[in-house]
């Protein structure tokens, strides 16, 4: 489950200050129209919950990347690579419709852009993770997307999730995962970062080329 290879950053400093392996994940948000209210209340609510217990974990808080695009009516990286400890969660808003063939391939560009970083100065690091939140389907062309998650799996150059909330299309997310997506049981953003909390911090525990067993998704994926 783990890759071995080296990390990059912000700056040649950061690196000398923090030599630790790292454990990069871009989380790909869908802010279209449909999660406004609630929805996206919620989500900006549980990225606090994921900063907070992140933080909360000495080594997570050092190994863990966390980068952020949205995608509602265009694609924009909201938060660049940073560690768990210097994380501060964005403040969403919804709006637009829903680019997410656009937006997989640029966290796809995100994460061979860190690598070649990670080489650059020598860190090690975990293979890295797309999750991806939606709540719809593609409005734009998907399928290139959807071939690059099929080869980036294969070549291990990352691992890719996806999970659907209330009316997402999980036929089009089949067709691009190679793990069966997770529809999301109501709202329950919060249980879904604790457990990609929970995922992180086994990861950024094990050694690198360990196999880790990540927690099940109890209480936030729909049966």
């Amino acid at each position: 489950m783990t890759d071995q290879i080296p990390y990059g950053g912000f700056e040649a400093s950061e690196f000398a200050e923090n030599p630790e392996p790292r454990v990069p994940c871009v989380l790909l948000l869908d802010v279209s129209g449909s999660m406004n209210g609630q929805p996206i209340d919620e989500l900006n609510s549980a990225l606090v919950t994921f900063k907070d217990t992140m933080s909360a974990d000495s080594l997570a808080r050092k190994r863990a990347e966390i980068a952020i695009l949205e995608f509602g009516g265009v694609v924009d990286l909201v938060q660049d690579f940073v560690t768990a400890e210097t994380f501060t969660p964005p403040v969403l808003q919804a709006h637009g419709a829903t680019p997410m063939g656009q937006a997989i391939n640029r966290a796809i560009d995100l994460i061979s852009e860190r690598k070649q970083i990670y080489k650059t100065h020598g860190i090690a690091y975990y293979r890295p993770w797309i999750f991806l939140i939606t709540d719809g389907g593609p409005t734009d062309p998907w399928q290139d997307a959807a071939n690059r998650v099929k080869q980036g799996e294969s070549d291990k150059s990352f691992i890719f999730f996806a999970v659907g909330v209330d009316q997402a299309n999980m036929e089009t997310l089949k067709a691009i995962s190679v793990r069966d997506p997770l529809m999301l049981r109501g709202l329950e953003f919060r249980k879904l970062f604790l457990w990609l909390s929970q995922s992180m911090q086994s990861v950024s525990r094990s050694s690198l080329g360990d196999k880790v067993s990540l927690p099940a998704p109890n209480g936030w994926n729909e049966i």
